[in-house]
């Protein structure tokens, strides 16, 4: 019979679970013991559950900054927008103060401002979204309205929403009801007309009637992985009070809701005299609740989102400064890429100047920005790395040389 014993009289065999050496993978010898590979394993998934019970969202030693501060970090990233900016600014901050508020009996209990924010497209609602989850203490989850239906039909479910704020606490349910939660595209579940549908609205009206409840305050049974709810499965209820929401949309066609609206009001000589300082470039800053109803969001929904905002569209000067300043510019990424292979890279001012007239024309806002420079680079990024080390420079010329094989039309589509 084999003798399973070392030099100094110790059985080779895991402490933890008495295994011996020859029936696992690996033994890690200790000062009076071992223990093995699947023992090692096991310990480190207790560890990881224990550290996610604690929680890494810890609202007591939070430094609470002030709007202007908030405001500050989101100029290094997001250029021109100062309305928007300030709004999140103080919204982030009163959900702060309400989450570390005390409620006493006469104490006056602070009710939560949930945010809608309107503006065209690249205009930087989901940019100012993702900068603002940089600086925040508590969970942040970004999710997209477009997929979900009403409950039973093909899609997801509502409840996903607080699926993906679990996530991003861990499955801490305590830290998950005091986050933040972005919803873009929420213009996508506006209901077909005005006026309430007869037939089955699965991913319009039926989906904002679904949102109420989340948007409002109520306690709500999660599937912990998303998807379907089923019978069996095991639901994590999350309290929404304290949830803050912020909703982006682009609104595509609600400028001509407000040029209705503003021009019904136009009576008598005085009022046509008021009506000529109306910014017919800009309409989005008139905006109003009815304008949001008249597009198809429904009344009790537009009642929960009170604080109603507006994005500048991105004129000529903006779109300049966004292609380089922001601390994540697009010029800043392309030289960071070719950094990495060791080949400098630049832009001459008037291939820069270029590239903005061209996003201005295609009425793409920052995204066209991206558009543009990819089609420019493509060769560059595809040659340069396989060729000799040397400087790049990016000319007007060269700009107008890679953009002329692709016609607008094929940018416009991407």
């Amino acid at each position: 019979m084999a003798n399973n014993t070392n030099s100094r009289g110790r059985s080779d065999k895991c402490s933890f679970c008495g295994r011996e050496k020859r029936d696992v993978n690996l033994l890690i010898a200790g000062i009076d013991g071992h223990i093995c590979d699947r023992c090692a394993e096991q310990a480190h998934s207790i560890l990881q559950e224990e550290l996610k019970k604690e929680g890494s969202f810890d609202l007591g030693g939070i430094k609470l900054l002030k709007p202007r501060e908030i405001k500050s970090f989101l100029d290094q990233y997001v250029i021109g927008q100062e309305q928007a900016k300030k709004i999140i600014s103080v919204a982030v901050y009163n959900h702060y103060k309400r989450l570390s508020q005390r409620i006493d009996e006469d104490e006056t209990e602070i009710e939560k401002s949930n945010i809608i924010l309107v503006g065209e497209t690249g205009t930087g609602k989901t940019l100012l979204a993702r900068t603002i989850a940089r600086m925040l203490h508590v969970p942040f989850t970004i999710v997209d309205a477009t997929v979900l239906t009403e409950a039973g039909y093909v899609g997801e479910d509502i409840e996903s929403l607080l699926t993906r704020l679990l996530q991003a606490a861990d499955y801490n349910v305590e830290a998950a009801e005091k986050g933040i939660v972005f919803i873009d595209e929420i213009d996508k579940i506006a209901r077909k007309g005005d006026n309430p549908s007869i037939t089955r609205d699965v991913s319009g009206e039926g989906v904002q009637q679904g949102l109420l409840k989340l948007l409002e305050g109520s306690i709500v049974n999660v599937p912990p992985q998303g998807g379907r709810k089923h019978p069996e499965q095991k639901m994590i209820p999350v309290n929404t009070k304290n949830i803050l929401f912020i909703c982006g949309g682009a609104f595509d066609g609600i400028e001509r809701k407000i040029a209705q609206r503003l021009n019904t009001k136009v009576i008598g000589y005085s009022a046509a005299r008021e009506s000529e300082k109306i910014e017919r470039d800009n309409l989005l800053q008139y905006i109003a609740p009815q304008d949001l109803k008249a597009f198809g969001m429904i009344p009790e929904i537009i009642g929960r989102l009170p604080v109603l905002t507006y994005l500048d569209p991105l004129d000529h000067d903006t779109l300049r400064k966004i292609l380089t300043e922001p601390k994540n510019s697009i010029i800043r990424q392309y030289v960071k890429l070719f950094d990495l292979d060791q080949i400098p890279l630049q832009f001459e001012e008037e291939a820069l100047s270029f590239i903005v007239d061209k996003a201005v024309e295609f009425k793409l806002g920052a995204r066209g920005l991206r558009s543009i420079c990819e089609t420019i680079m493509i060769d560059a990024m595809f040659n340069s790395p396989s060729l000799e080390k040397k400087p790049i420079t990016v000319t007007r010329d060269y700009a107008e040389e890679k953009l002329g094989h692709f016609s607008a039309n094929r940018l416009k589509a991407s």
